[in-house]
């Protein structure tokens, strides 16, 4: 298997790739890939930051020089602290997407080991992501668990 390694500034159209064919199945949403190229001077911005609150971890794709097989991404917040968590610092998957060619072979479980690692690293204590029903086994067997959550979103 190849290793899992932090997302480059260079890695950026394949970053977006990878998050549009995860956006295409879960969402009813626009399929279009317009946004992109807005959206692009971000992310290679942050995949340049090492030291931020933003990482991404890829697999390179096997059969494909210049692609991706597989990335996850995630943020680390502040909340204020709590007694369970006094520090405040909560982990976000936001991202897990693997090239429909070249899932079954552990990536996502490997970028996601390497993310988890990463949010432990920064001291947050605990990782909350959404889980599509075909991702939530992955997700449990790394110690996810379902938690009610009466979250409520507001589009401005």
């Amino acid at each position: 298997m190849s290793s899992v390694r932090r997302a480059l500034p260079e890695d950026a159209e394949e970053v977006l790739r990878l998050r549009q064919i995860m956006i295409d199945s879960l969402f009813a949403a626009d399929p279009s890939t317009a946004w992109h190229g807005e959206s692009l001077p971000t992310l290679k911005s942050k995949l340049g930051e090492p030291d931020g609150d933003f990482a991404a971890f890829v697999v390179d794709h096997p059969e494909r020089p210049g692609a991706l097989a597989c990335l996850v991404a995630g943020t680390i917040d502040y909340r204020i602290g709590r007694a369970a968590d006094p520090w405040g610092k909560v982990g976000f998957v936001f991202s897990v997407a693997t090239d429909p060619g070249a899932r079954r072979r552990g990536y996502a479980r490997a970028c996601m080991t390497t993310l988890l690692e990463w949010f432990r690293d920064r001291g947050a204590r605990r990782v909350q992501l959404t889980a599509s029903p075909e991702a939530e086994p992955l997700y449990m067997s790394l110690g996810f668990r379902p938690k009610p959550d009466p979250l409520l979103e507001l589009t401005l």
